[in-house]
């Protein structure tokens, strides 16, 4: 089994800054495509940015210029660095990889726990 834990919410004035972080564990062969989705009330969970492990990446229109994904392999952690975070950014966070699991023969989509941004003065 695969453990996704994130960490790094909180709340945020207005044109601040965060940092989630996303630590993968428990058997793992490889991880594939990492990626950050969001929810907020009311609203479908939205892709925010993903990272495949070649550090390709790709990022929602709304965060293109203000967030970074980026990942460490050895760590089998992603992070996103949120900056100019706007009162739109507030939502649940989520964590997810495509893992290979070790002696399994197709990868599996797993998901964080999430965790809690506010951005508010």
């Amino acid at each position: 089994q695969v453990q996704l834990v994130e960490s790094g919410g909180g709340l945020v004035q207005p044109g601040g800054s965060l940092r989630l972080s996303c630590a993968a564990s428990g058997s793992i062969f490889k991880i594939n495509d990492m990626g950050w989705y969001r929810q907020a009330p009311g609203k479908q969970r939205e892709l925010v940015a993903a990272i495949t492990r070649a550090d390709n990446t790709n990022y929602a229109d709304s965060v293109k210029g203000r967030f970074t994904i980026s990942r460490d392999n050895e760590k089998n952690t992603v992070y996103l660095q949120m900056n100019s975070l706007k009162p739109e950014d507030a939502a649940d966070y989520y964590c997810n990889a495509v893992v290979l699991g070790v002696g399994k023969l197709q990868p599996k989509n797993y998901w964080g726990q999430g965790t809690q941004v506010t951005v508010s003065s």
